[in-house]
């Protein structure tokens, strides 16, 4: 059995008032229409059908619900995702065991209502964040109900990279060209979040905590000599700012918590990468995922397999730890 623990859906009823909302989606809107699969659900099961028992975890994909929306809107447009999720989940457990719930945080109360009706009415496994939220980032007070909800509930949070062409690669230009910005950003964007809520203190207070990184934890399993030694002396390149309680305050090595987030195994079919991540994070930690249907499933497939895993490894990594995390079992 193979659980995708990421993969991303639009279903139609959603898809519908995005577009209502929010016309002029440009680039993503149009990268959308062009992947039918995510939003024909006979043409992705006809995608998933050469993989056996294979079956999806399920999510929106981008933009996040913040950066298109007002408040008002985002709740709203958050509650038809996921009652449209769970209805294909219903409608699809052979092909659908579960799906992650979107929220819409600019307000952190009907968030945090949304947070509850998905995980108690609708039995949404966990809970997709972005790595900002709407140009905030995670380790603001206002968004820590969210991490505090997620550690009582003891169900993961998915956390998918958010960067546009918007944020530049130079000072002097006014946008990212080559799409610099998902290639490189994505990676970027969800490296510096794992940093940033590691300096917060999240895993002091919520040892526990379940937070899977997209793409295998970014750049951190491949920088762990910056993001570990490199950072010892936090502050010393600073004039402006002073870091020097910043490690101090937290209870552990700055270095090891970085190995307790999750990640998962949608990297484009790299399997040198994935030798990396899995090293770093264990095989208890990292969960298979292909990113469906944004990128290859068959690819993803053959280069774990030249990673020759035994069949312990290769339990956990498809199945087990997913499981685990969900705490349920698919079989």
């Amino acid at each position: 059995m193979y659980i995708d623990i990421y993969t991303h859906i639009f279903p139609a009823e959603f898809y519908q008032r995005m577009g209502e909302i929010a016309p002029r989606l440009e680039n993503i809107g149009k990268r959308m229409q062009s992947v039918t699969e995510v939003h024909d659900l006979d043409a992705r099961f006809r995608a998933m059908d050469p993989f056996g028992d294979y079956r999806q975890i399920v999510s929106l994909p981008n933009p996040p619900i913040e950066d298109i929306t007002t408040p008002g809107q985002g709740i709203e447009l958050a509650r038809i995702g996921n009652d449209a999720m769970a209805e294909l989940v219903e409608r699809n457990r052979d092909r659908f065991p579960g799906f992650v719930a979107a929220l819409a945080m600019h307000s952190m109360d009907e968030t945090m209502e949304e947070l509850h009706r998905a995980i108690r009415d609708l039995g949404a496994v966990g809970v997709q964040i972005f790595t900002n939220i709407a140009g905030r980032p995670l380790d603001h007070d206002d968004f820590e109900p969210v991490f505090a909800a997620m550690a009582e509930y003891d169900l993961p949070i998915w956390m998918h990279p958010a960067r546009s062409a918007a944020m530049t690669d130079y000072a002097a230009e006014e946008k990212s060209r080559y799409e610099i910005w998902w290639a490189l950003g994505w990676p970027y964007e969800t490296s510096a979040a794992m940093i940033r809520l590691v300096l917060w203190g999240l895993f002091d207070r919520y040892p526990d905590i379940k937070i899977i990184t997209h793409h295998l934890g970014g750049m951190i399993p491949y920088f762990e000599g910056r993001v570990g030694p490199g950072l010892d002396v936090l502050g010393a390149r600073t004039s402006d700012e002073d870091y020097s309680q910043v490690l101090p305050s937290l209870k552990r090595p700055h270095a090891e918590y970085f190995r307790l987030f999750y990640g998962d195994t949608a990297m484009f079919g790299s399997h040198l990468a994935f030798q990396a991540g899995m090293e770093f994070f264990g095989p208890e930690r990292v969960v298979f995922s292909t990113d469906a249907p944004f990128a290859p499933v068959r690819e993803t497939f053959e280069s774990l397999k030249v990673m020759e895993f035994d069949d312990e490894v290769s339990r956990k990594l498809y199945s087990e730890n997913a499981e685990r995390l969900m705490k349920r079992s698919f079989a």
